[in-house]
């Protein structure tokens, strides 16, 4: 590379880390848009609204059509947000609450009223037309019909001629069609229709298309379409065209689904809540984040010298870049989702480190600077790509068929990777090769690897082995103490067993550090548990969510409030588990189906399956021990525990692929007299460098957050950093061990 294009190149990647920083700083007008603060953030982080439902009738519902209208109000209202909850609160409420979003009045027009939508009969036996339409031109210029209903909605059901129900849809969802090959796709909504509703469809259809007529959705008091009738569907299914755009294709299928639910509910109120972890919850994540990579800048720049310089570049261009997609491909960041941008920095010092230590050994060989850097960055790439693609895997699983925070960690998680991929495998490169050419040639800006003394890890191994044996069985006492003493293994939090919610009324507005400092504990006192406060913007009331409390608990809470804060509790009623059981078990499912797919992946790269069993063993290892690490120290159960436990599964299948690339290459290329043990000592002695300091980068990140975090975010951090060791450990001292017991054993 010559020294202008070198130069240029550098030019070139500061202006662009200059104008993306400032983008994430001040946006792209001056009102902020696509900065840093216009990212979507959680009801965790930001709060948004909150809406209570309430039955119609006045009969309690049972728990099975309450628990039916809860799952499919869930799937409307992720439209919003992945992060969006639906949970049981009294007898006959459900609450909603949707973050990002602050506007109540305008969530309440377009969800509208639940459970009213009914397919009509364009004109009733005396051919008396149910609604008719007329012509009329919207904002944007186009002819659209204007729906009016000649008669109400009582007489219509009255006279016999509602055809179906939203209860006899099975699913609505948007798509695309092509009228033949040659056409642009068009927009359309897509109707399966249950096996009850399939024969009233095939009847009334038939009907329909014998007589020209349409068929009308009535919902929440209009009438949202009426497609014409071209032909009997038979078979259940049908398809809504007309020219319609994709957002108003996704508006069409989401309220058809929320009429399709199996109970009435009418808003009994709404008011916009504050962020359950406070505002002080992104300020100390913004200066842990700010600490952390600080503080891996200068590690990685004293330990790896020039080639940590430019790591160090390609790392800020990685922060600069991920701000600015999450708000392209407007994702809802919360503290899962944080997790899951750790967990990819921590993979892309990782690939970094992973090829520095390659050039390192190709100098140590006696090869020249530029040769050193190439053979560095083709020898890294199997095992960047084989760390990355194995995690990347177990991601876009958990995001298919994971819900709720699962999904939201998913997605920040397949975005870190890409990348994290991107920066170091390119942007490094690229940088690299640019300082070269422009004249840092010498040996001393690299570094050169010292000779590897193989440690005899397998040897050893038997020790290893009674540790974590020691733990892992010490984590399944201390579980069943707790079941005996406590009635669960785990400190369980609101997210997995529901509890109570009392609505306070302080005579001033209180601020979390305020409540969490003078009023938790008080109610922790009482209520013998964690307490979830939740301020009610423009307002001095707060939600808080406890454990469950019996009627003397309660009054004890109301006399306490009374008392020492001369608060009023306005309401109090038993809620139901944001996290519902479909969800616990659609993540196991969902993590099943991830380790299958990453064994498949290791089969295929490694051709060999004791590979892969070996990384889950050891992925499982350390699961156990951070689950033992919950039971010991009692630390609460909640909507971060999951994502924490995906985080740990991530970073250790990394950990252990990367260790088993370098024993697959040296038992391809190595030396052919050394024994399976052998082979395995010195692969993971050379790759015990790269082990130790991309556990430490990580740990750094994690422990910032813990030491600057608020208790919620300390919760989160603690058994992560645990992990993180926990990772480093089984991937050093048991995966290989465990593969060569497989080799020793099929012998």
């Amino acid at each position: 590379m010559k020294k202008s294009k070198a130069f240029i190149i550098l030019l070139v990647f500061l202006a662009l880390l200059a104008g993306i920083t400032f983008v994430d700083i001040k946006g792209i007008d001056g009102q902020g848009k696509i900065s840093a603060k216009d990212i979507t953030l959680g009801l965790d982080l930001a709060g948004g609204v909150s809406i209570t439902y309430e039955v119609d009738g006045e009969e309690d519902p049972s728990q099975t059509d309450m628990n039916d209208t809860i799952e499919k109000l869930k799937l409307r209202v992720y439209s919003y947000s992945n992060e969006a909850l639906v949970y049981q609160e009294g007898p006959r409420r459900i609450n909603v609450e949707i973050p990002g979003v602050t506007d109540a009045e305008a969530v309440l027009a377009e969800l509208g009223k639940p459970g009213t939508l009914y397919f009509i009969r364009e004109k009733a036996s005396d051919g008396t037309a149910n609604y008719s339409y007329t012509m009329s031109v919207d904002a944007d210029g186009n002819m659209v019909p204007v729906y009016v209903m000649n008669r109400t909605i009582e007489e219509i059901i009255e006279d016999g001629c509602v055809a179906l129900t939203g209860l006899d849809v099975k699913s609505a969802e948007a798509g695309t069609m092509r009228q033949n090959q040659d056409a642009a796709a068009e927009f359309c909504v897509d109707l399966i229709m249950t096996d009850e509703g399939a024969t009233k469809f095939a009847e009334v259809t038939t009907d329909a298309s014998a007589k020209g007529e349409t068929l009308g959705i009535y919902y929440d008091g209009n009438i949202i379409s009426a497609p014409s009738v071209k032909q009997p569907l038979l078979d259940g299914r049908a398809q809504i065209t007309g020219s319609f755009t994709n957002d108003e294709a996704k508006r069409l299928a989401s309220q058809i689904r929320i009429g399709g639910l199996k109970l009435e509910l009418t808003e009994l109120h709404s008011k916009v809540v504050g962020a359950q972890l406070g505002s002080e919850a992104i300020s100390t994540s913004i200066k842990a984040a700010a600490i952390g990579l600080g503080v891996i800048v200068v590690f990685m720049i004293l330990v790896y010298f020039l080639s940590g310089f430019a790591a160090s570049l390609a790392l800020l261009m990685y922060t600069a870049l991920i701000i600015l997609l999450l708000n392209g491909f407007d994702m809802t960041l919360t503290l899962p989702g944080i997790a899951g941008i750790i967990l990819s920095i921590g993979m892309a010092v990782d690939a970094n480190v992973i090829i520095f230590a390659r050039i390192r050994e190709e100098l140590a060989t006696g090869k020249t600077v530029k040769s050193s850097i190439k053979i560095g960055f083709d020898k890294a790439l199997s095992a960047i790509i084989d760390g990355n693609v194995t995690t990347l895997i177990a991601a876009m699983v958990l995001w298919i068929l994971g819900s709720g925070s699962i999904r939201g960690f998913a997605q920040t998680l397949v975005l870190g990777i890409a990348l994290s991929m991107f920066t170091a495998l390119f942007i490094t490169r690229w940088l690299m090769n640019a300082l070269y050419a422009l004249g840092c040639t010498s040996e001393k800006w690299y570094g050169v690897a010292k000779p590897h003394k193989a440690i005899d890890f397998v040897g050893k191994k038997a020790v290893f082995f009674v540790i974590s044996a020691v733990i892992i069985i010490g984590g399944f006492v201390m579980m069943g103490v707790n079941q005996a003493k406590d009635g669960s293994p785990f400190n369980l939090s609101l997210d997995f067993v529901g509890g109570t919610s009392a609505t306070v009324r302080f005579t001033e507005e209180k601020s979390l550090s305020d409540l969490e400092v003078n009023v938790i504990p008080e109610i922790e006192a009482i209520a013998n548990g964690a307490v979830q406060p939740q301020p009610i913007r423009g307002t001095n009331d707060v939600v808080f969510k406890t454990n469950s409390l019996d009627n003397d608990q309660i009054a004890a809470l109301k006399d306490m409030l009374a008392e020492k804060f001369q608060a009023e509790t306005i309401d109090n009623e038993t809620i139901s588990a944001t996290i519902s059981g479909e969800m616990q078990r659609n993540t196991i499912i969902a993590v099943l189906v991830a380790i299958v797919c990453m064994l498949l992946y290791i089969r295929i790269r490694f051709k060999d399956i004791r590979f892969g069993i070996s990384s889950v063993l050891a992925l499982t290892h350390d699961v156990l021990v951070v689950l033992a690490f919950y039971a010991v120290a009692k630390i609460s159960v909640g909507s971060t525990f999951i994502a924490c436990m995906l985080t740990i599964v991530g970073y250790s299948i990394n950990a252990t692929i990367v260790i088993f690339d370098r024993i697959r290459e040296n038992l391809r290329s190595g030396d052919k007299k050394a024994t399976l043990k052998e082979t395995i000592n010195l692969s993971v002695s050379q790759t015990l460098s790269r082990s130790i300091f991309t556990s430490l980068t990580t740990f750094i990140m994690v422990a910032a957050l813990y030491f600057l975090g608020v208790t919620a975010i300390k919760e989160f951090a603690l058994p992560l950093m645990t992990g993180i060791i926990c990772g480093a450990y089984s991937s050093v001292f048991l995966a290989g061990s465990m593969y060569y017991m497989m080799c020793k054993k099929e012998k």
